[in-house]
């Protein structure tokens, strides 16, 4: 049994264009990409990545926040990778995560303990990487990189 539900609402606009009623701020216009529909907004494959990639990065803060340590502002960048199965059906391959602090790691204090299991907590990307392989890499502000690997589901 689930301890939370959230509820989403999609309204058809026009043709692949839906409204997306989050119950909480703005809606938000999702289109397929050509040929299907117009590209005039976000599609499935980048809410996807947005979700994964917004639930390590929070994770990631709250994680450092927690020992008092300020590491903003961070960026995020996420790729979503596709091709086909072996019924030719287009299918999510990898998705590919590069997390970037805002300052050099010599900075923040429990860096080591924070990166050896913040993305445990994040509950969107370790169920989505029990499915689809997700590599997370953590660099630092001078482009060190403090952190290589797939994450295990």
């Amino acid at each position: 049994m689930s301890e939370k539900a959230v509820f989403v609402r999609l309204a058809q606009a026009e043709d692949y264009r839906f409204d997306v009623d989050f119950g909480v701020g703005p809606t938000l216009r999702v289109d397929e990409p050509a040929p299907l529909g117009a590209g005039s907004g976000p599609n499935p494959l980048m809410l996807l990545g947005t979700a994964v990639g917004n639930c390590l990065s929070a994770s990631l803060l709250f994680a450092l926040r927690k020992f008092k340590q300020a590491p903003d502002p961070l960026r995020t960048d996420v790729t979503v990778e596709t091709g086909r199965n072996e019924q030719g059906r287009l299918r999510v391959q990898r998705i590919a995560v590069r997390l970037q602090l805002g300052v050099p790691a010599a900075q923040l204090q429990h860096l080591d303990r924070v990166l050896s299991s913040f993305e445990t907590y994040c509950t969107v990307t370790q169920s989505v990487a029990a499915a689809i392989p997700v590599d997370l890499e953590v660099f630092d502000s001078a482009g060190v990189r403090l952190k290589p690997g797939a994450l295990q589901p």
